[in-house]
């Protein structure tokens, strides 16, 4: 299955406040930032009414002092098997990250990722049982159950502890971002190949209001159909209610 990794990289100068005399490396400001993405209709200067699950991160610039942290510690996350649906849907994780894949259904289930990004099979296990993936490669990774079609989700590994999601308005925030220097990455699943062409500048993080440019996407129509792990149709038993 042809699944394309739209990652752009969108920067832009920032505007840093007067320097009030106290050296930057004693400057211990942690700030919030903000960014607002439109998705834009295929042929069409008109924006969507959703535009939600929409990545920004940030990668601190090689040489600056944030660059050696850019993944500072290893963090622990769960997506869960449930009602035969991932939770959630698409899950943002730094390089090194554990996650946990529950199954709390009362049927089998089975969790593998073939395509891209951290390629994986956790095999076929049952109602209670719990097993992990450490993701140790950057980029998407699409996931998939061999049993139920309609189980995907997409865990997203990117180089940094500073990301964040859009909302359906659009609104993203990124927390506790340490001032310096950096370079803000973006992807959306249903992004157009036109969405590559981004010129690329530098973004300063300093205290005071942080606000990244404003992010237009272009999003296309894809096909999301999919076989098993064997490269077979699914079993149509698989939305029997009992199975």
């Amino acid at each position: 299955m042809a699944r394309k990794l739209l990652i752009a990289t969108v920067l832009a100068a920032l505007v840093l406040p007067p320097s009030s005399g106290t050296p930057r490396e004693a400057d211990p400001a942690v700030v919030d930032v903000t960014s607002e993405v439109k998705l834009i209709e295929k042929n069409s200067t008109k924006a969507t009414k959703d535009a939600s699950e929409v990545v920004l991160w940030l990668v601190p610039v090689q040489g600056t002092e944030n660059s050696a942290g850019a993944v500072s510690a290893k963090h622990h996350y769960r997506m869960l098997q449930e009602n035969k649906t991932f939770e959630p849907k698409l899950l943002v994780v730094p390089l090194g990250s554990r996650v946990d894949f529950p199954n709390l259904d009362p049927w089998f289930h089975n969790v593998f990722s073939l395509y891209q990004g951290k390629r994986f099979d956790l095999g076929l296990y049952q109602a209670g049982a719990e097993k992990e993936v450490v993701f140790d490669r950057p980029g998407p990774s699409f996931l998939f159950c061999n049993i139920h079609p309609q189980m995907t989700a997409v865990i997203l590994t990117v180089n940094s502890d500073f990301f964040g999601i859009s909302d359906k308005a659009g609104r993203v925030f990124i927390r506790h971002v340490p001032a310096g220097r950096y370079a803000m990455h973006v992807w959306y699943e249903n992004a157009s190949s036109e969405f590559t062409d981004v010129a690329q500048r530098a973004i300063d993080i300093g205290p005071g209001e942080n606000v990244l440019p404003a992010i237009s996407i272009p999003v296309a129509s894809h096909d999301w159909s999919h076989k098993d792990k064997y490269g077979y149709d699914y079993d149509p038993k698989a939305s029997a209610p009992a199975y």
